[in-house]
Formats: structure tokens, sequence, C-alpha cells
């Protein structure tokens, strides 16, 4: 669509369609689902903050009792599956993170300066993945393009995602050169 306006022509479709194919978009993946309203009111707060910047969404995969799975590496091999089955319903050229305790620590600047990097490189589509409180399936970590740490400390899953999308949302705000109270 082609308008003009005072003799000057604006290719405006054009420019929003470029826009809509490069803008980032976020897919979180997470085992387990938030009961406490304080944790689903903190990520809809994130989520919200998040749209101008990046499309975002949450998956939840149900958490599975090691119990009822053979142990626990049976429930990790069943959270794991879920996972995976998530991730193939993304885009092929979805970059995967897995947050581990054993990835990279990234700065919020570094994370930033990451997504912007990968954006360069073509790669608009993100997935990150917070597994379940005993880890994940090796599928899951075969999957992964990279591992994140938020540090050595032990968060609960819940703090995790809200932490994530927290610094996703700052993550943007520094790319964009916009302020972002400290």
């Amino acid at each position: 669509m082609v308008l003009t306006w005072n003799g000057q022509v604006v290719v405006l479709l054009d420019i929003m369609l470029r826009y809509e194919r490069a803008r980032m978009k976020f897919t979180v993946v997470a085992v387990g689902k938030l009961k406490e309203r304080f944790w689903v009111d903190a990520c809809a707060e994130y989520l919200k903050r998040l749209q101008p910047y990046a499309k975002t969404q949450v998956r939840e995969i149900a958490d599975v009792d090691p119990r009822k799975a053979g142990g626990v590496d049976g429930a990790r091999d069943k959270e794991g599956a879920a996972i995976c089955a998530e991730l193939e319903k993304l885009c092929a050229d979805t970059h995967m993170v897995l947050l581990a305790i054993d990835g990279e620590e990234r700065s919020s600047e570094g994370l930033s300066k990451r997504l912007d990097n990968l954006m360069l490189q073509g790669k608009s589509n993100f997935a990150f993945v917070i597994g379940g409180s005993d880890g994940v399936s090796d599928a899951v970590r075969e999957r992964a393009d990279e591992l994140l740490s938020f540090g050595l400390i032990t968060l609960p899953h819940n703090l995790a995602r809200v932490v994530l999308l927290e610094q996703l949302y700052r993550s943007q705000k520094i790319s964009h050169g916009e302020p972002y109270h400290k």
C-alpha cells in the first residue's frame, strides 16, 4: 500500500511488514504452573511491559511427580519430552536458551548485547526454557543453543520466571536506549 502526503511517497505497509518480521519473539517454556497470585501478577506485569518490544508468550509444562514416573529420571524425561514437544511447535530457526546453573552468566547489558548480536545474525525467535525442580533431560540440554545462568544461587522456578521476564524487558530498554529505573 502506497500513501502520498504533500507529494512525498510513503511506503507504509512495507515498513510495517519489515518491522513485524524483524520484531523479536520470546517464548518462555517453563515447567510448573504459577499458583500464587503474586507470581502471576509479577509475570503479567513484565509480559505487558515487553509487548511494545517483543511478542512474548509463556507456555507452561505440567510438572511430573517422580513417585508417579518411576523416579526423578522418569519425571525429568517426561517433562523433557513435553518441553521438546513445545519447542517443536516454534519456528525451525528459534534460538533456544536453557536456564541452567552451569550456563554463562551475563550482566543485563551483556544479555542485551547478546540478543542484539543474534538479531544482527538474522535471529528474531527466541525460546527460554526453565526446567523443573530436578533439572531437565539430556534431550532438552542437547537441543539448547546456549545455556544462561542467573548465578550460582538457587532460585525457585517461579522466581526464575519473574527474573527472566524482567531481564528480557530490561534488555529491550537497554537496546532501545531508553531509561530504566535502577
